[in-house]
């Protein structure tokens, strides 16, 4: 069979995103790179150059206005993975077939990451790298080991050159990149693990936060009509009883209303 010329294969990759972009309405938008696709059969994966799906996304902004919050993510080697399953179910399969990524200067940490204490196998004449990046380590049988962990970047941190080269030389590769399109809303993947139980634990949470100052509120009221009606006082019930025994007293003196005189002294018109 003749393999199709290349306007034929774009032509056809974007009629392809744009049927995918008008029948689902949710997807995964992850590191091309970091994943090792054996969705068995549980969502569609067009993978491509972003500038092609950005093109093939941008042209169906005028039919669906939410695709817009698609193209931000579109940097660097990305794909989608359309689904209409279950999003926590697909995103559990995506986890579980992630393979490590090469950490690139100039990226942005989307995770926290902490070096742990280990021996790297590197020679002695990496101390003087270590030092530059605050690791204290020492000489072990000849290689460099890190002696405790360390926190080398936080989530949102542009990653260095130096911290790149060490987390690429122990081959930790911390990094991977998946967020949720559904239905116009782009979230990270965490979302996910809120379940109904989760919503209905901060529910009650929330009625107790205004049920006790209420309950609160009721039972002072209760101390203050049973002190009324007894012997029994308390301080703040002192000055309801008093006002219960004498209500005039706290009456207000009317104010005295001052006699307006004539702007011309009393005197009228023919005086």
């Amino acid at each position: 069979m003749l393999r199709e010329d290349r306007t034929t294969w774009k032509s056809n990759y974007f009629l392809k995103i744009i049927q995918l972009l008008d029948n689902y309405l949710k997807c995964f938008i992850m590191g091309a790179d970091t994943i090792h696709l054996s969705l068995q059969g549980k969502a569609v994966v067009p993978m491509g150059r972003n500038t092609m799906m950005r093109k093939a996304t941008q042209g169906q902004l005028e039919n669906i206005p939410a695709l817009e919050k698609l193209l931000p993510p579109l940097q660097g080697n990305v794909g989608f993975a359309f689904t209409k399953e279950d999003l926590t179910e697909v995103r559990d399969l995506l986890l579980a077939n992630k393979v490590p990524a090469a950490t690139r200067a100039g990226a942005i940490g989307p995770c926290e990451v902490t070096v742990p204490a280990q021996n790297t196998g590197l020679g002695p004449e990496k101390i003087s790298f270590f030092q530059a990046l605050g690791i204290t380590t020492k000489i072990s049988r000849g290689t460099t080991e890190i002696l405790s962990d360390v926190q080398l970047i936080k989530t949102g941190d542009r990653v260095g050159a130096s911290e790149a080269t060490l987390l690429n030389t122990p081959n930790i590769s911390p990094f991977s990149f998946v967020l949720v399109f559904n239905n116009g809303s782009i979230y990270n993947p965490e979302v996910l693990d809120i379940t109904e139980e989760t919503l209905y634990s901060g529910f009650l949470e929330g009625v107790c936060n205004v049920a006790i100052p209420h309950s609160i509120i009721s039972g002072y009221k209760g101390c203050l009509a049973l002190s009324v009606e007894t012997d029994y006082t308390f301080p703040p019930a002192e000055k309801i009883k008093t006002f219960l025994a004498d209500p005039s007293a706290f009456v207000a003196a009317a104010p005295v209303e001052s006699e307006e005189l004539d702007e011309d002294m009393g005197f009228g018109l023919f005086d």
